[in-house]
C-alpha cells in the first residue's frame, strides 16, 4: 500500500516547474516553492487530525473513505484550468491522502521491537522504489503526453489502496485491536508532553529534512541546465539515483551492519552526505552523478537510523504520539525548504540550494554531537578503558 501511494504521489515531484508552466503558464520559481510549502502545511495539519479520528474509528474504516475521496478529487483535477481552483482541489486531496501516514506507527506497534530496524529499512526501500518508478513514469509521461494525465494514475493508485484496505479490513480481527487501542489511548493522553528524545530527534531531523528537501524541487531543471538536455525521462532517472542506492544500503544493513549502533552510523553519514551535496552543486555532470550516489547512501542511513533511535527511546503505547510530533517538526523543515528553494533560485541561481543544504548538514551534525555527546563519548571512553585493562 505504501509502495503504490509513493509511486502515484511522487510522479510530479521532480517536475513541478515544468508542470505549472505547461498547464497554467506559470514560470515563477517561487510559485513552486509556495505550492510545495502549502502541501507540507496541509500534511502537518492532516496527520494529527487523522490520528485524533483514529482514536474513535478503526484505521481501515478511515482509509477506505479517505482514499476514495482522494481518488475522486484526483480525477477532478484533470479538467481544472484555473490555478486557484487547482490549488483548492489539490490541497484538499492531499489532506485526505495524508491519512495513510497512520500506517507507519500502526506497523511499528504490531511489530516486535527487535525487528524495528529491519522493518524501518524495508519501508524506506519501499519508499525509495516508489520514488524511482514515480520519477521514471512521471518523466516519461511529461515527455510524451499532457501532464494532466498523471492525475488519472494518481487516482488509480488511490483506488488500489481503497481495495487493499477493504481486503485488510475483511481479514483483520478488529475486536482485539480495538480493545487494545482503547487501553493505549489512556496512556497516550497522559503522555501528551514533549519528551526530551522527541525534541532532540525532531530538532535534528527538522534541519536534516530542510537540507535534503531543499535541493529537490529544481534538481531536474538544474540537471538539464548543466547537461544542456531537455529529456524529463533522463532527468527523472538521475533524480532517482539516491533511491537505487537506498536498495544497496538495505542489503548492506541487513548482512553487514545490522548490529551496528545507530549513533555510530549517523556521524559518518552526515559527513558523506555533506560531500555528496557539494559534488552535486559543482556544475559538472560526472560530479553530480557521483554526488547523487554518495548523497543517496547517506540520506538512506540517516532517515533509517534516526527512526530506529526514535522508536528505541519510546514505548509502544506512545509510538503514534511521539512519531506524530517528530513528523510535525520534520515537516516544518520541509515547509521551510519549500519556501527557501524557490526564493534562492529566483534571487541567486539553480546552484544556491546546494550550498544552503550543505550548511544545513553542518548544523545537523553539530546538533547531533551536542545532543548525543553522552552516547558518543561514552562508547569512546568504554573502548579506551577496555584497551587499558588488557
Amino acid at each position: 500500500m505504501t509502495f503504490i501511494a509513493v509511486v502515484s504521489d511522487t510522479m510530479l515531484h521532480p517536475f513541478y516547474p515544468q508542470f505549472f508552466m505547461d498547464k497554467f503558464l506559470v514560470e515563477r520559481p517561487e510559485h513552486v516553492g509556495y505550492y510545495l510549502a502549502a502541501c507540507c502545511l496541509i500534511i502537518m495539519l492532516a496527520f494529527p487530525f487523522w490520528a485524533w479520528v483514529n482514536k474513535k474509528y478503526h484505521l481501515f474504516d478511515i482509509l477506505i473513505i479517505t482514499q476514495l475521496v482522494a481518488a475522486a478529487l484526483c480525477i477532478t483535477i484533470f479538467w481544472v484550468s484555473n490555478i486557484f481552483l487547482f490549488w483548492t482541489i489539490a490541497l484538499t486531496m492531499i489532506f485526505f491522502k495524508g491519512s495513510y501516514l497512520l500506517m507507519y506507527p500502526f506497523i511499528m506497534k504490531i511489530d516486535e521491537q527487535e525487528n524495528h530496524t529491519s522493518s524501518i529499512s524495508i519501508l524506506s526501500v519501499i519508499v525509495h522504489l516508489g520514488a524511482i518508478l514515480g520519477a521514471f513514469f512521471g518523466g516519461g509521461m511529461l515527455d510524451y503526453v499532457d501532464a494532466s494525465y498523471v492525475f488519472f494514475i494518481m487516482a488509480a493508485g488511490d483506488l488500489i489502496q481503497f481495495g487493499v484496505c477493504l481486503y485488510l479490513k475483511k481479514i483483520h480481527d478488529t475486536s482485539t485491536e480495538t480493545s487494545a487501542t482503547k487501553e493505549d489511548e489512556k496512556e497516550e493522553e497522559s503522555a501528551s508532553t514533549w519528551a526530551p528524545h522527541v525534541l532532540k530527534i525532531g530538532g535534528i531531523t527538522m534541519v536534516l529534512y530542510f537540507s535534503t528537501f531543499l535541493i529537490r524541487p529544481f534538481f531536474v531543471e538544474y540537471w538539464e541546465a548543466v547537461t544542456q538536455t531537455n529529456s524529463n525521462l533522463m532527468g527523472g532517472m538521475v533524480y532517482s539515483i539516491p533511491a537505487f542506492v537506498g536498495i544497496m544500503a538495505l542489503i548492506y544493513n541487513h548482512y553487514v551492519a545490522k548490529k551496528q549502533s545507530p549513533v555510530k552510523v549517523i556521524l559518518p553519514s552526515l559527513v558523506l552526505g555533506f560531500c555528496g551535496i557539494l559534488l552535486q552543486g559543482s556544475g559538472f555532470s560526472f560530479s553530480i552523478i557521483v554526488g547523487r550516489l554518495m548523497y543517496g547512501w547517506a540520506v538512506f542511513q540517516l532517515y533509517v537510523q534516526f527512526d530506529v533511535i526514535a522508536f528505541q527511546k519510546s514505548i509502544p503505547e506512545n509510538y503514534a504520539s511521539d512519531y506524530s510530533k517528530i513528523h510535525l517538526l520534520q515537516n516544518m523543515g520541509v515547509l521551510m525548504a519549500s519556501l527557501v528553494s524557490g526564493y534562492s533560485v529566483e534571487l541567486f541561481s539553480l546552484t544556491m540550494p546546494f550550498w544552503i543544504s550543505s550548511v544545513g548538514f553542518i548544523v545537523a551534525g553539530a546538533l547531533f554531537v551536542f545532543f548525543f555527546r553522552t552516547e558518543l563519548f561514552k562508547k569512546v571512553k568504554t573502548k579506551t578503558l577496555k584497551s587499558l585493562s588488557v
